[in-house]
């Protein structure tokens, strides 16, 4: 049988077409005996070799046949029936990479925004479980107050103002704590704060349009909103959750059939 010819397998129902040299890659696996006749197990029925074995997680095995990768989808589950069945082909290059199986796992990155309002003044406290979300965060948001920057004049009795950019507080590699609108106590109304977060270039002092504003920033991030709850009810703090999924790994067999871990753009 020579390296180009197409064989026709029927794996539970499930019909494969490919060239026989993808199924001789291994010579020390089944495959490669089923091919030579040297395997009594699997049977020519119709013009069709027949595999008692399950044909769903036989794609996963014929896609790592014909690219040496193997990239599961997201919500895969059945890493350890995957894993027999490619003990079973006596696959060994797919088994090494499915006992990384850690590695293959996609961990969600979760993200918690707190919200206090309090009077004309709203606090905000962000979480990420990965600093790069909040350093992404850090390079986006600018707050501002306004200062006077001239004395009011005999012909206008309201001093001119301008905004200085005040820096983010990171308690942590892992969270920002800022703020915005004004301090009500005050006698006059300098000092409000405002917001802005990039590529929008209003500059927002209502504490809810922020929200609205970062909200909308999370979601173009690839962030979905998972929750909301009330954390504290003596000072109506609120938290929004969100999560994304991050890409998935797949995983490549090099040269010498050792495997590596590569990240494969997400489809």
């Amino acid at each position: 049988m020579s390296g180009q010819e197409l064989v026709t397998l029927n794996v539970g129902g499930k019909v494969f077409t490919t060239r026989s040299s993808t199924l001789k890659q291994f010579p020390g696996s089944r495959l490669m005996r089923m091919l030579d006749g040297r395997d009594k197990e699997f049977k020519m029925v119709g013009g069709q070799i027949f595999v008692d074995r399950d044909g769903v997680l036989f794609s996963f095995i014929i896609d790592f046949l014909r690219t040496h990768q193997l990239l599961l989808p997201t919500d895969f589950s059945d890493h350890l029936r995957l894993r027999r069945e490619a003990l079973f082909y006596e696959l060994n290059p797919l088994v090494d990479l499915l006992n990384q199986e850690p590695m293959l796992q996609p961990r969600p990155a979760l993200v918690e925004v707190h919200f206090l309002s309090r009077n004309t003044q709203t606090f905000f406290r962000v979480f990420g479980s990965c600093s790069k979300t909040i350093e992404m965060l850090t390079g986006r948001i600018t707050v501002f107050i306004e200062q006077p920057s001239a004395p009011a004049s005999s012909s206008n009795s309201f001093p001119q103002m301008t905004l200085l950019p005040l820096p983010l507080q990171r308690p942590s590699y892992h969270d920002l704590v800022f703020q915005c609108g004004s301090d009500s106590t005050t006698e006059n109304q300098t000092g409000i704060r405002y917001v802005s977060i990039k590529p929008d270039n209003r500059k927002l002092a209502n504490g809810t349009n922020v929200l609205g504003l970062l909200i909308d920033t999370l979601l173009m991030e690839g962030f979905h909103l998972v929750g909301t709850r009330t954390v504290s009810s003596e000072n109506r703090t609120e938290c929004y959750s969100f999560e994304r999924i991050k890409k998935p790994a797949a995983l490549a067999m090099n040269k010498t059939l050792k495997s590596e871990t590569t990240l494969m753009p997400e489809q």
